[in-house]
C-alpha cells in the first residue's frame, strides 16, 4: 500500500514497475517519498506564513494545503519529465529548467520556517523598530499641536509678565512714599505731609490697577490654558488612535524585512537545506543509471509513437487512394447514357414549371 502510494508520487508507470525488479521498485519509491515528504514541508511553512497573514488557524490550514497539493503536483511533474537517455549531459540540460523551478520553490518553502525558526531574533528587531515608529508617531502628531501650545503659552508668559511689571512699579511707588514718610528722599522732611499723600495716593491707585490687571489675567490665562488643555488631551487622543496601527505591526512583510538584517549565513544554511530536499529527486534521478523501468518506459514510448505514425501514415494513403477511386469513378459516371438521360428529363421538367410559373405571374400583373 505504502510503496503504491510512492510510486503515484514519483510519477511512474505502476504497471511497468510491476515487471520490474525490487531494486527498481525501491529506487522509484524512494524518490516518490522525497517529493511527499517534501510536499509535507511546504504545507507546514505555507500554514504557518498564512497564518501571521489571516491569524486563523483554519484558514491558515486550508491554504496550507492547497499550497502544499500545488508543490506536491509540480515536484511530481517535474520528477516524471525527467527521461533517461543514457547521456548524462542531455538529461542534465533537460533538468536545468526543472533545478531553476526547483530552487524557487525551495526559497518559498524555506522563508516562513525561517520566520518560525528566529522568531525571537524577529520580535526583538520588530520591537525597536516599534519603538522608533512610537516616537516618531510622537513626534509627527506633535508638530500638528505643538506650534499653538507655545503660542499660547507665549500668551500667558507675556500676561504673567505684565502682572510682574505692575507689581515692580506698585512696590516702586511703595517704597517712595515711605521714604518721603521717613525723610530719606523727596523732601527729606519727616512725616506726611501734602508731597506724602500725593505718592501714596499715586500708589494707591496704581494697586488698584494692579488688582484689575492681576483679575483680568488670572481669567485669561486660565481661559488659555484650558486651551492647552483641550490641545494636550486631542494629542493625546490621537497618539492613542495611532498606537494599535504600530503595535500591529507585525505582519508577514514586516517579519521578512526583519528577518533580512539579521544576519545572513544562518538562513543561507536553511535554504541550502531545502534546496538539497527539493532537488534531490531531480539529482537522483540524474546520477541513476539508466535501470530496467526506463528501459521498459522509453520502449512503451517508442511503440505508442511509431503506433501514431503509422496510422498517420495509414491515413494518408487512404485518403490518396480513396481521392483517386473518386475521380475515376465519377469520370466513368460523365461517359453513361442513363444518366444523361435521367438529368436531361429533369432538366426539362424544370424549365417547364418555370415557364409555367412565369406564365402566372403575368396572367395576374394584366
Amino acid at each position: 500500500m505504502l510503496k503504491q502510494f510512492f510510486w503515484m508520487c514519483s510519477g511512474a508507470d505502476t504497471d511497468l514497475l510491476e515487471t520490474c525488479s525490487k531494486s527498481e521498485q525501491i529506487k522509484q519509491a524512494g524518490i516518490g517519498g522525497t517529493v511527499f515528504f517534501t510536499a509535507v514541508m511546504a504545507f507546514i511553512a505555507s500554514s504557518y506564513a498564512l497564518y501571521t497573514v489571516f491569524d486563523s488557524v483554519y484558514l491558515a490550514i486550508f491554504f496550507g494545503l492547497i499550497w502544499g497539493l500545488l508543490i506536491f503536483n509540480l515536484d511530481r511533474f517535474i520528477v516524471s519529465t525527467i527521461k533517461k537517455s543514457g547521456s548524462f549531459k542531455s538529461e542534465f540540460i533537460q533538468a536545468v529548467p526543472r533545478i531553476l523551478l526547483a530552487i524557487i520553490i525551495a526559497i518559498v518553502i524555506a522563508k516562513p520556517l525561517e520566520l518560525k525558526i528566529f522568531e525571537k531574533e524577529i520580535d526583538r528587531v520588530l520591537l525597536e523598530e516599534k519603538n522608533e515608529l512610537t516616537l516618531a508617531n510622537q513626534e509627527q502628531i506633535g508638530l500638528q499641536y505643538q506650534p499653538e501650545i507655545q503660542l499660547l503659552e507665549n500668551q500667558i508668559s507675556v500676561l504673567k509678565k505684565e502682572v510682574s511689571e505692575k507689581e515692580a512699579a506698585v512696590n516702586e511707588l511703595y517704597d517712595t512714599y515711605i521714604a518721603e514718610a521717613e525723610g530719606r528722599e523727596g523732601t527729606l522732611k519727616i512725616g506726611k505731609g501734602p508731597v506724602y499723600k500725593e505718592k501714596r495716593e499715586k500708589h494707591d491707585a496704581s494697586l488698584k490697577e494692579l488688582q484689575t490687571l492681576r483679575e483680568n489675567n488670572t481669567a485669561k490665562i486660565g481661559e488659555i490654558e484650558g486651551q492647552i488643555a483641550t490641545l494636550k488631551s486631542n494629542y493625546d487622543k490621537k497618539v492613542t488612535e495611532t498606537q494599535p496601527v504600530i503595535d500591529g505591526f507585525d505582519g508577514l512583510m514586516a517579519r521578512v524585512n526583519a528577518l533580512d538584517k539579521l544576519p545572513w549565513l544562518p538562513s543561507f544554511f536553511i535554504f541550502l537545506l531545502f534546496f538539497a530536499i527539493e532537488t534531490a529527486p531531480i539529482f537522483a534521478k540524474l546520477m541513476a543509471p539508466k535501470g530496467a523501468y526506463d528501459i521498459k518506459l522509453s520502449d512503451a514510448e517508442d511503440a505508442a509513437k511509431t503506433w501514431a505514425q503509422q496510422k498517420a501514415y495509414q491515413r494518408k494513403k487512404q485518403l490518396a487512394t480513396d481521392a483517386v477511386i473518386n475521380d475515376k469513378v465519377y469520370e466513368d459516371l460523365s461517359e453513361e447514357d442513363e444518366l444523361y438521360t435521367y438529368k436531361r428529363k429533369s432538366a426539362r421538367e424544370i424549365m417547364q414549371l418555370q415557364a409555367d410559373a412565369f406564365y402566372k405571374q403575368q396572367k395576374n400583373i394584366l
